[in-house]
């Protein structure tokens, strides 16, 4: 699936979880002399020390708005929960196949000091003033990867979007000038819910909505607290969203709110929600808009649970020495690439938007004279070699717009199976929360907001 903002999310997201990884010197200083653990996860561990320092930059990053967290216990047991699902999906991403080298380690430690202005070896100085081992940020950043791998991997085996629903959201489309920037608390309900736990949940719901409603809670705190979504500690944020990227059934909803306004308890697919309407703004998509538009062929080696990076590189490498030889590129994609839906075409990819298959991707057809070859180089779905054919300036034609509505459908599907999947992740692993041995992780009764009887104040 195209995505072309996957490195800058991967990017923006990374320093965020490389901070979560670290702590403050003065965390470690007050450990026991033996460090406990705080969970067991299948077949590791998380380390009392871990919990400690991420629930440690959790709250650096609330500082001066405290009063949106959660109790402490709630909140370290908020916080050991996102880590057990990190080291969840670390695991799964190594099952299957998954790699990142110490290479595309360096390189994304690079990009995030190119982003924050600072060189790696001043942004290592940074991690170490932060009392972070510069081996555990490295760590962080290859868990990151791995996961943004496992996720793509996951989002190219399960998420497809047809034509008839493209047609049916151009068909749709009312406000096509509109952008809407959304929250949202979800109240998780497991795959074939009994009647009592959908009564259970959407009495809960019905607590939280009763609390904003009387104002003793914003929205922000409220998801903090009790949101089970993967976004609860970001307040339950969703960003900016173009109306194709909302499901019909709540695109009608949200149509009639203003911003600000938060909607009633609404039944999905992953369990009950609210929504909140925060801003909107126009998306100015009514002026003419030029793109460059390139035409290539490529040919893909992936890197899977039967081929290392190692080995597909390999074979990359010799496919081009072919290809210098004087072989016919379309012969050669026909015979050997693994892009099922341009092999057949020899490789072709017709004409796209010069970023439609990421900024990598991109930069390498941009640094190419039409008819070149390029060296092989690594993407996230494997090994390509690229020929670029020809480029234009065009209008953004129909079907680039048909192009971005199936890529907004299909990341509309990813999140909720990719939630569903975290889900059935967590169900299936031996997790073992050791209370007695991060005390902060038992709930108490004590709370300095006040909290509805059908809310239980862990989430839960």
């Amino acid at each position: 699936m195209k995505n072309p903002d996957a490195m800058k999310t991967l990017l923006a997201c990374l320093f965020a979880v490389a901070a979560l990884a670290g702590g403050p010197l003065q965390a470690q200083t007050t450990l026991q002399p033996i460090d406990r653990i705080a969970a067991v996860v299948d077949e590791d561990v998380i380390l009392r020390s871990e919990l400690d320092r991420a629930v440690a930059n959790i709250t650096a990053q609330y500082a001066g708005r405290e009063a949106q967290l959660p109790p402490p216990e709630v909140l370290a047991k908020q916080v050991l929960e996102r880590l057990v699902l990190v080291k969840l999906q670390v695991a799964r991403a190594r099952e299957t196949g998954v790699r990142v080298t110490d290479q595309e380690v360096d390189q994304a430690i690079a990009n995030i000091a190119g982003q924050n202005r600072v060189t790696p070896e001043q942004l290592r100085e940074q991690v170490a003033r932060d009392g972070t081992p510069y081996a555990a940020f490295r760590e962080s950043i290859r868990e990151e990867l791995l996961t943004q791998r496992l996720r793509q991997r996951f989002a190219q085996g399960r998420i497809s979007v047809s034509e008839a629903e493209i047609d049916a959201a151009l068909a749709a489309q009312q406000n096509a000038g509109a952008q809407l920037h959304l929250a949202h608390i979800l109240v998780a309900m497991p795959e074939g819910a009994t009647p009592e736990q959908i009564a259970t949940a959407q009495k809960k719901i019905e607590g939280v909505k009763a609390l904003l409603d009387k104002g003793e809670m914003d929205f922000a705190a409220a998801a903090v607290r009790y949101s089970d979504s993967p976004n609860a500690l970001e307040g339950g944020d969703l960003g900016w969203r173009s109306s194709d990227e909302i499901p019909s059934a709540f695109a009608d909803l949200i149509r009639n709110m203003k911003p600000g306004d938060v909607s009633a308890p609404l039944r999905g697919p992953s369990g009950f929600q609210l929504l909140k309407l925060v801003e909107v703004r126009d998306a100015a998509q009514g002026e003419a808009r030029m793109v460059t538009e390139v035409q290539a062929r490529h040919i893909l080696i992936r890197v899977n649970e039967t081929t290392t990076d190692a080995e597909a590189k390999a074979k990359a490498d010799t496919l081009a020495a072919r290809l210098a030889g004087g072989a016919d590129f379309a012969k050669v994609a026909s015979e050997e690439s693994q892009d099922p839906s341009s092999k057949d075409k020899g490789g072709d990819l017709g004409w796209f938007a010069q970023d439609a298959y990421g900024p990598e991707f991109g930069s390498r057809i941009s640094a190419l004279q039409d008819n070149q070859v390029s060296a092989p180089f690594r993407t996230d779905a494997g090994w390509h070699i690229v020929q670029r054919l020809g480029s234009r300036q065009a209008n953004a034609t129909d079907q680039t717009r048909r192009a971005q509505i199936g890529e907004t459908i299909g990341r509309r599907k990813l999140e909720d199976e990719w939630t569903r999947f975290l889900r059935e992740l967590r169900g299936e692993a031996y997790v073992d929360l050791r209370t007695g041995a991060a005390d902060a992780t038992a709930p108490t009764s004590t709370a300095p907001a006040p909290v509805p009887a059908a809310v239980p104040a862990n989430g839960g």
